[in-house]
């Protein structure tokens, strides 16, 4: 009978501890309420906030959930964490670094904030340190606190803030890195200044060049914390998919099924890669609902398939769940020839990197054997060049995607620090 009864007190206990934090799929109480608490208020406005453990040495670290707004100023609600040095600042405060993340997925616990130890260095998936199903981390987190550096990290709208993710929407994500760094100078304790810094990779790229772009949004007054002095973007296998889409468009408005072909073939060729594709076509719905939907770009059934695994997993669990499921008859999922090219084509570039040049240098790396093809990074070179932008692209000899962000911290870091130091830079366009 005493058996009996410790069993019935056990399942009774473990149904109280999953009712708590009860979501589809489950994330960690502070993000179940963070995901309802209204988004009004200042930009950058932190709205929830708790301590973390770090083992970084010198660091103290929070989650935070603040207010952001959409590529359509539509306000959301943001998560991430916020990682300062310990003691005091000095005079004129601390610069801070606003890191953005790879793809992690679109489900709501995609973000990489509600890992267990969440303040650690970049921790990739396919690499054989990975010991999670996604990649979280900061990238050189030990080495930027060591520096004196505030770092916040954004885990972007719809990853646990509640609403759903715009992937691959560059100006959305970097609306989410720009309210990182305001959050961040809000907090007394970590001590902040106004020289901010963007750095990310992949998703992250495109998140931190489409920022770098947005002059009016950085200068926004009114937030919670005004005045951002931007000094540097560094751009690791950045994602570029306006500038791809206003290159395959060209001068000939009318003929954007033939550009939408082309954005898609080099995205296509297997399995790996077309699920960052759909996932893109996945975010631009969830950013223009009014004017795209699912069943224009994939059939029914991978309209169907493809929202229930991005609601319910993130992205290296998905894509294993569409090759288990697809395998090599994965192109099944998507129209051969898609609907309402136009409109897609429109989203791309009204979403993505703005046409000026960016507020401060930037430094762009790739790998000669990265998943991101070339024309990106060589496109946005080229635009941004003739646009009057300081850029420097270089090129990792045999890195790889996974690889790159790791191998560009030698270069990075110092040039991160004579930009905060104010060196004169000269152009590196060629």
């Amino acid at each position: 009978m005493k058996n009996v009864l410790a069993v019935l007190a056990l399942s009774a206990f473990m149904g109280a501890i999953f009712s708590v934090a009860h979501a589809d799929p489950r994330v960690p109480p502070f993000y179940v309420a963070a995901s309802k608490i209204k988004p009004s208020g200042k930009l950058g406005q932190i709205v929830k906030k708790e301590k973390v453990a770090t083992e970084i040495p010198g660091a103290q670290a929070w989650r935070i959930a603040y207010i952001s707004s959409d590529v359509n100023d539509i306000q959301t609600i943001s998560t991430g964490l916020l990682v300062a040095p310990i003691g005091a600042a000095p005079k004129g405060g601390r610069p801070i670094v606003s890191w953005s993340h790879g793809t992690t997925g679109s489900a709501q616990n995609c973000g990489p904030s509600q890992q267990i130890d969440p303040v650690v260095q970049l921790n990739e998936y396919y690499l054989p340190n990975g010991n999670s199903w996604t990649d979280y981390g900061i990238l050189s987190i030990s080495e930027l606190i060591k520096e004196g550096y505030v770092v916040a990290a954004t885990d972007y709208q719809g990853l646990g803030g509640g609403g759903k993710h715009q992937y691959a929407v560059g100006q959305t994500q970097g609306r989410d890195a720009i309210n990182a760094i305001r959050a961040a100078g809000s907090v007394k304790e970590a001590g902040a200044g106004k020289k901010a810094l963007l750095y990310g990779w992949s998703e992250g790229g495109y998140s931190v060049l489409s920022a770098g772009g947005s002059k009016d949004y950085l200068a926004k007054t009114g937030t919670a914390y005004d005045g951002i002095e931007l000094v540097g973007v560094v751009a690791l296998s950045p994602v570029n998919l306006s500038g791809v889409a206003q290159f395959a468009m060209g001068s000939n408005s009318n003929d954007a099924d033939k550009a939408m072909n082309e954005i898609s073939a080099p995205l296509s060729k297997d399995i790996f890669m077309w699920g960052h594709l759909a996932g893109m076509m996945y975010g631009l719905q969830a950013a223009y609902p009014d004017k795209l939907k699912l069943t224009d770009w994939f059939t029914p059934e991978g309209a169907a398939v493809f929202d229930q695994l991005s609601n319910n997993k993130c992205f290296h669990v998905l894509s294993d769940s569409l090759t288990y499921s697809y395998g090599d008859s994965y192109k099944s999922l998507a129209r051969a020839v898609p609907g309402n090219s136009k409109a897609w084509i429109e989203a791309m570039i009204s979403g993505g990197i703005p046409n000026n040049a960016p507020v401060a240098p930037v430094l762009m790396f790739r790998g000669t054997k990265d998943a991101v093809p070339k024309p990106m990074v060589d496109i946005y070179e080229g635009q941004m060049c003739k646009l009057g932008g300081n850029i420097k692209h270089i090129e990792l000899d045999g890195a790889t995607h996974f690889t790159s962000p790791v191998e560009a911290q030698k270069t990075f870091l110092p040039w991160i620090k004579e930009r905060f130091a104010g060196k004169t830079l000269p152009s590196g366009c060629p």
